[in-house]
């Protein structure tokens, strides 16, 4: 049978990995904040936000972001290709390095294309252009190897202008010259060609170093170990040298690990595990076919034709390509672990652990290396499927937030602050703070941010206490507000988002203490919640969901606010009577409040009861309070009278 090419190996591995849930899949993390400065408040913007960092970056920004629109599926799409083609160049790489061994090129392309330390893959917006940097190094080191000497160069500057991450790696290049020479049998001859060969990547290694001191010195990674190690220098090699250990097995042992933490059917359900073992079947038997191929074609003996064995050449340039790679991160105090989002660093070292464990699976024999490939790979793209489902999941989650919100919140106050607790996995409230600007300023272009939204657990300096001033700065615009223009959110799926009531929830223990939201409930408010639609959800969030419960609680809570009374039980007789039903029993008190209302005691009573009974000590203390403000907002009747006699009775509530 006809041998699949490996570049088509490749591609449907990465499909099989990434690429299954595209459709399903948002903007991430930083995604959100960086595309929402470049769409809508322009160039500019987006040359002021990298100005302090990456400026040199941004005009790749530039060009990208005039091709593609603002929907997640072209980003989806455009940060998996240039992920595979980085492993299809690695591919190229392992030929031109160690020429017959088709097996040993494939493989390692392989681990490097699946390496399931880094979990970032669907944070596209950002990581495609992390993608092509590094397209950017590895095509110049394969250009360099092919003699083609000017176009390699233009690549390594790309490369070393344009960001840190794979900056200091740049010094492998010599020791993939001297690898490719290593037929020569003459040791000075050898290092005089090798030191021709590398002078001028060098030369421009050495200009980009001056251009970091002398004109971009305003990286966002400073060296940061000069004081500590005027201070105290031997503790502080110590720590360097732990650092450095600690990372190398973080990035190689550790992070290989991930590849075996199979799904849990309690969790991920039968679906997930239906399509996680349609994945490892398919890639197992892809890895078998396209690497059983791959070694038909190569040496018989399995040894390198030169001087020695592929796997010392392999081991060797994957130790010195853990070494180069740390440098940006060891000596600025940046943690390499494996936890999101901090497992970006692995990107440097993804190279070095892929020629490590390649060379490794090298020295068994070949029914042994079958298996261990065929495991290896498979099992991590299993597991990156795994996470591109649980991304799947928290897109679908921050999607239902923000339509949650714009029907509870249809406008805001402009320089209102929102709060709300952290629940998301893979957002930062920096993040979700520009989705709020997309949404709620549509029409803002300038650099006068009109909201922010934060998580009292990440901002230690934030009071939440009455009228004080918070100023935040975006890089590309700045937000100026007060504590006293704040409206807080409670968000924990399947519940319903709810705007918390300063009344109520100040000493309600269904919320959690660690999100301090019970604290920050006293600064919320109703007054910065504008009634008419100001709010405009992107295309990026796709068609208005269907209105279940949480529609009409939302919507029920709105008309509450404005005293709409009619309104609110419309809205409750239409929720009750769906297929649905509330996931907190705090969500019946909006139709509880909106029955009393209207004079329908009985009905006000029975959901009362309902919540009630969820949880007596936690739910029955805010039904007291509850029923104290029905107590006095409306008219004293007699019925009203009998129905409060009920209520203490049954609420156990005190008049």
């Amino acid at each position: 049978m006809k041998r699949l090419h490996p570049s088509l190996t490749l591609l449907a591995a990465a499909i099989l990995a990434y690429g299954l849930l595209i459709p399903q899949l948002g903007f991430y993390w930083d995604d959100l904040p960086m595309s929402w400065i470049r769409y809508q408040l322009g160039f500019e913007a987006m040359t002021k936000y990298f100005s302090t960092n990456r400026p040199i970056w941004a005009l790749l920004y530039q060009v990208t972001t005039r091709i593609l629109p603002y929907l997640p599926i072209y980003w989806q799409i455009f940060a998996l290709l240039w992920r595979w083609l980085g492993a299809v160049v690695l591919w190229s790489i392992a030929k031109e390095l160690f020429p017959q061994r088709e097996k040993f090129a494939l493989t390692l392309s392989l681990l490097f294309l699946l390496y399931p330390g880094f979990n970032q893959q669907w944070v596209s917006y950002l990581y495609s252009h992390f993608f092509i940097v590094l397209f950017f190094f590895l095509l110049s080191q394969l250009l360099m190897l092919r003699g083609k000497t000017i176009p390699a160069l233009v690549f390594s500057a790309l490369n070393l202008w344009m960001m840190e991450y794979f900056f200091v790696l740049e010094l492998i290049r010599p020791f993939i010259i001297w690898t490719s020479l290593r037929d020569e049998s003459n040791p000075k001859e050898r290092i005089k060609r090798t030191l021709s060969l590398w002078t001028p990547y060098l030369a421009v290694f050495a200009l980009a170093v001056l251009s970091r001191i002398f004109i971009f010195n305003n990286q966002i990674y400073q060296f940061s170990l000069k004081d500590e190690l005027v201070r105290a220098p031997l503790e502080t090699i110590l720590m360097l040298a732990q650092n450095v250990f600690s990372s190398f097995w973080t990035v190689t042992v550790a992070a290989w690990a991930l590849a075996f933490q199979f799904p849990n059917p309690a969790v991920d359900g039968p679906r997930t595990m239906a399509v996680y073992a349609f994945v490892i079947v398919t890639v197992t038997a892809l890895t078998l076919f396209g690497v059983s191929k791959q070694a038909q074609v190569q040496e018989g003996s399995g040894r390198d034709a030169s001087t020695g064995s592929v796997w010392r050449w392999a081991i060797l340039l994957g130790v010195v390509m853990l070494i180069l790679a740390g440098p940006p991160f060891w000596l600025t105090n940046v943690p390499v672990s494996l936890g999101f989002p901090a497992n970006r660093a692995t990107l440097s070292f993804v190279l070095g652990v892929s020629f490590i464990f390649a060379g490794l699976f090298d020295l068994f024999p070949q029914r042994v290396q079958m298996v261990f490939v065929t495991l290896f790979v498979a099992l991590a793209a299993g597991r990156q499927f795994l996470w591109a489902n649980e991304f799947r999941r928290d897109w679908a989650y921050h999607k239902n937030m923000f339509w949650q919100m714009t029907w509870r919140a249809p406008g805001l106050e402009k320089n209102t602050i929102v709060l709300m607790n952290e629940e998301l996995s893979f957002y930062a409230d920096n993040s979700l703070g520009a989705a709020l600007n997309l949404i709620y300023a549509p029409d803002n272009h300038s650099d006068v941010i009109d909201y922010v939204l934060f998580y009292p657990t990440n901002r230690e300096s934030l009071s939440l206490t009455l009228d004080t001033p918070v100023d935040y700065d975006f890089l590309a615009g700045k937000f100026s507000g007060n504590t006293s223009q704040a409206v807080v959110f409670y968000y924990s799926p399947p519940k319903c988002l709810r705007l918390l009531d300063p009344e109520i929830d100040l000493e309600n223990r269904l919320i959690p203490d660690d999100t301090f939201l019970r604290d920050a409930a006293l600064l919320s408010s109703t007054a910065p919640i504008l009634g008419e639609q100001i709010s405009q959800m992107p295309a990026a969030y796709g068609a208005e969901p269907a209105h279940g419960w949480c529609y009409y609680f939302e919507k029920a809570d709105l008309a509450r606010q404005l005293g709409d009374w009619e309104t609110v039980t419309q809205l409750g007789d239409a929720a009750f009577a769906l297929d649905d039903y509330p996931n907190d029993p705090i969500e019946r008190f909006v139709f509880i409040e909106g029955y009393a209302h209207t004079g329908n005691w009985e009905r006000a009573v029975e959901l009362s009861t309902a919540s009630y009974q969820v949880s007596k000590g936690f739910v029955g203390p805010l039904i007291c309070k509850l029923w104290n403000r029905i107590a006095r907002e409306t008219e004293d009747t007699s019925e009203r009278k009998v129905t409060f006699d009920v209520v203490q009775s049954k609420l156990e509530c005190s008049p």
